[in-house]
């Protein structure tokens, strides 16, 4: 049972951040944060460091700087318990960081608009957020990784089941959430880039059904005639599951039935009002 001693909030979603924040606070947890998080925070009353204090920089380039520094990865990647470590933490003043909770810059929600600008889709990338995710993913043996808020309610119940500590089995949990959300993250970006082209201009256009237009952005890469966007090296699919099903292929398989997210409508959402519950 690790216990988690210093924390560190940087949330492009504040939904439940205050009451989780001050849930930690009251466990003694050290908060640690960033930009508008840490604003939000104090406003709550909340004692809280910034990062800039920790890494001895400010936040730079309009915050696309802020948290990559060894003085905030070395405190998610050292090995608790390895002397060498622990060693070239302490002599470069590197102090431990047992749980961050992050929600990336809503870069799926920006380019969901058919006209968004390709600058304002690049700002929307984030860089920090998934690197410190993959940070505190690996070395899940002493961190915690929070991705999503609504699993906030359940981590601090835990915490506060065992004076401030998550079982091993909890932060695997968490890691093998936190990869899987950054693929999510890394694919959306892909998808949305694949789907257009530069032109000679420098402004952005999409794939769509017609052509190759400048009309924001359409995901159903691989229906432009005669446009080299056609067919991707790589295609990437992302799908949601609806629901498992009866049964697979032969009755004594299991199997689930999940939905294109880049498609809108079409039997995948529909909702089903009677008979049974679906089969392959």
């Amino acid at each position: 049972m690790t216990r988690v001693r210093r924390a560190l909030l940087s949330v492009s979603d504040k939904t439940g951040l205050i009451p989780f924040a001050a849930g930690l606070a009251g466990l003694g947890v050290d908060l640690v944060s960033t930009g508008g998080t840490a604003r939000a925070l104090r406003e709550a009353g909340l004692r809280v460091t910034d990062v800039a204090e920790i890494t001895g920089f400010p936040e730079m380039l309009d915050g696309r700087v802020k948290t990559l520094h060894p003085r905030i990865h070395g405190g998610l990647l050292g090995i608790r318990g390895n002397p060498g470590h622990e060693g070239q933490m302490a002599a470069q003043g590197i102090v431990p960081i047992d749980l961050v909770a992050i929600t990336l810059y809503p870069f799926e929600a920006t380019t969901a608009r058919r006209d968004v600008p390709l600058a304002e889709a690049v700002e929307n990338i984030d860089i920090g957020g998934p690197a410190m995710i993959r940070s505190a993913a690996k070395n899940f043996a002493a961190v915690a990784v929070i991705v999503d808020p609504q699993d906030y309610g359940s981590i601090l119940d835990e915490l506060k089941r065992n004076d401030g500590g998550l079982s091993r089995a909890t932060r695997f949990g968490l890691a093998r959430k936190a990869f899987a959300h950054t693929a999510r993250y890394d694919a959306l970006i892909a998808g949305f880039l694949e789907g257009g082209a530069l032109a000679p201009d420098g402004s952005w256009l999409s794939a769509t059904p017609e052509g190759t237009q400048p009309t924001g952005h359409w995901p159903e890469v691989g229906r432009v005639p005669g446009s080299r966007l056609s067919f991707p090296h790589l295609l990437h699919v992302r799908l949601e599951k609806v629901q498992e099903v009866r049964y697979g292929e032969n009755p004594h398989q299991r199997a689930a039935f999940y939905r294109d997210l880049a498609l809108q409508g079409g039997i995948a959402a529909a909702r089903q009002l009677q008979g049974k519950e679906l089969s392959y």
